[in-house]
């Protein structure tokens, strides 16, 4: 291939990256479940024809999915050699986690973009559906054993062969969840994103070239590389180390360690995860695909201005040891990823806390306490309320953290109050920040929050929660104050209730009237709670966010005087 001007490159670096977004935004608008719609879980890229590897991603999707993604193309690439049947116009669809990653909700389409006969990349959607079958409505099982317990687990299958549909494979699909009306939306929605890929790339290769643009993709993909090199090479050699726990498995109340050492030397990066806990009975398992894709998240939050290119990932060594809970095999559940992979991005950050403490920030809330609410209406409908919520972000050396943000794998938004409330029958009595829930600093953490949700259904309502935190705070750095633990209680006919695993319980039952309550973590704080200036801690008094009693404790009395 011809060598390419920087000038043209950048031009097409743009026009690929709005062929993603495009694919994202088509999506967002098509889809019929919130997850997606309102929250934006879904993501879409160009894949490499070869290797699978990630090319280019819309910037509104989630960034797990540029990794896992990636290993999905790899599996439908493999697939296809093994069958020998590559067409243009075939798209396949699958949602096994062991092989594309992350959970069974997140259903994947691939399909191969064909140019003058010839394969030229891969384009691939991922959603994350709102049901697709399984022991619990909304898929997060807390007390899953095995895959089959979690949802429907479809291998790579082709959805359309050379552009016609095969209608077996969505009556399968629409037969394995309780909201096809939903499921097809989304479908219909990815089925969309993907055709319009087509159509912009073969407006792009009209108008340079496939070889112009294929130097392209692979001069992206070599200038990741050196840009990611050259960052890694002005940070210090050495080794560290860090460890943070998950509360327990869902099944066993013993909690799991998450254990790395980072290592840098020279112009690489090597994370070791030796040392984790073993492969667990319960859902906060992991497959391999998904600890490289989160080991990739963190490292773009550390070097924020580098691509979403797989070339950024080519001098960073991941190690993790066979049959721990990092490298979990089939059928090992793996509903509760999210918990696992924010956990690693907690340790991850707490080791280069001690080697680079300024280009991090402290433990985010580190929980998407998925919660699921579900029941049957009045006229036999079911209907399924699936939701993740937000927490507090950490601080870091510049200020103080993100009241209320999402979590730190996504770009996802939380679904709105009015929406959730619109569509199901629920009401929110309370949606609001959480006072002393932001660990203490120099520059304190963000705080979490509180959500109190009331069953407006005559039939009342069957809860599930997946979350964490509930017995590790988040953590603070560079000597940064914890943040308060996740709580999360339930209303009976005899009053409130906690879980006994602290973070997960399923089947609560919940009549007409009564509510279930969550009470999310903050952010760790950022330097030592004395360096805070006592007008942010009055401040803080002021607005109601650090109580009197706290501010004494933790920043002493001075601030008392400002706030005369």
């Amino acid at each position: 291939m011809s060598d390419i001007d920087p000038i043209t490159l950048s031009v097409l670096a743009g026009r690929m990256e709005q062929i993603a977004d495009e694919m994202d935004a088509t999506l967002f608008r098509a889809a019929f479940n919130p997850i997606i719609a309102e929250a934006h879980d879904a993501s879409h890229g160009l894949y490499h024809a070869a290797t699978g590897d990630t090319l280019v991603q819309g910037k509104s999707g989630l960034p797990i999915f540029v990794g896992v993604m990636s290993f999905a193309v790899k599996a439908v690439i493999e697939k296809a050699a093994k069958d020998g049947d590559l067409e243009d116009g075939d798209i396949y669809i699958f949602n096994d986690a062991h092989i594309g990653g992350t959970h069974l909700s997140d259903m994947r389409l691939v399909r191969p973009y064909f140019r003058d006969g010839a394969l030229f990349c891969y384009l691939a959607s991922v959603g994350h559906w709102h049901d697709v079958g399984g022991a619990v409505p909304g898929n997060y099982n807390p007390a899953a054993t095995d895959v089959f317990q979690e949802a429907f687990n479809l291998p790579p299958v082709k959805l359309a062969r050379k552009g016609h549909i095969n209608q077996d494979i969505i009556d399968i699909l629409m037969r394995n969840t309780r909201l096809p009306q939903s499921a097809m939306g989304d479908l219909n929605g990815q089925l969309g994103a993907l055709d319009l890929g087509v159509k912009r790339m073969d407006e792009l290769l009209d108008d340079y070239g496939a070889d112009t643009v294929a130097a392209a993709l692979e001069a992206l993909g070599h200038r990741a590389e050196a840009l990611m090199r050259s960052e890694v090479e002005a940070l210090p050699n050495g080794r560290w180390e860090a460890h943070d726990f998950l509360d327990n498995d869902g099944i066993t109340d013993a909690p799991l360690k998450i254990n790395l050492a980072l290592e840098i030397q020279g112009d690489a990066i090597t994370l070791d995860f030796t040392g984790s806990a073993p492969q667990c009975a319960g859902p906060v398992n992991i497959a391999l695909p998904t600890t490289v894709a989160t080991a990739y998240v963190a490292i773009k939050h550390v070097f924020p201005s580098l691509p979403a290119n797989a070339g950024v990932m080519r001098p960073i060594e991941v190690i993790v040891p066979e049959g721990s809970l990092l490298s979990a095999a089939f059928p090992a559940p793996t509903g509760g990823y999210t918990e696992t992979i924010l956990r690693m991005i907690d340790v991850i950050f707490s080791a280069f806390a001690q080697a680079v403490p300024d280009r991090v920030v402290a433990n985010a809330y580190g929980t998407i306490n998925a919660l699921s609410i579900a029941g049957k209406r009045s006229n036999g409908q079911p209907w399924v309320m699936f939701s993740f919520y937000g927490g507090g972000h950490g601080a870091s050396i510049e200020c103080d953290g993100l009241n209320h943000g999402n979590a730190p794998i996504s770009t996802a938004t939380i679904p709105p109050m009015e929406i959730l409330e619109a569509a199901y029958p629920v009401m929110f009595r309370q949606w609001a920040l959480r006072p002393d829930s932001a660990g203490s600093g120099t520059h304190r953490g963000g705080l979490g929050a509180i959500y109190e949700i009331e069953v407006l259904e005559e039939n009342g309502a069957e809860a599930f929660l997946f979350g964490e935190r509930g017995r590790f705070a988040p953590k603070g750095i560079a000597e940064g104050g914890d943040a308060a633990l996740n709580t999360f209680s339930y209303e009976q006919a005899d009053g409130w209730h906690t879980p006994p695993l602290a973070s997960k319980m399923r089947g609560i039952e919940l009549a007409q009237g009564q509510a279930v309550r969550l009470e999310t973590p903050g952010g760790g704080g950022y330097g030592p709670a004395q360096g805070r200036a006592p007008e942010a801690v009055a401040r803080d008094v002021a607005r109601g966010v650090v109580s009197a009693e706290i501010a004494d404790s933790t920043y002493g009395p001075a601030w008392r005087e400002i706030a005369q």
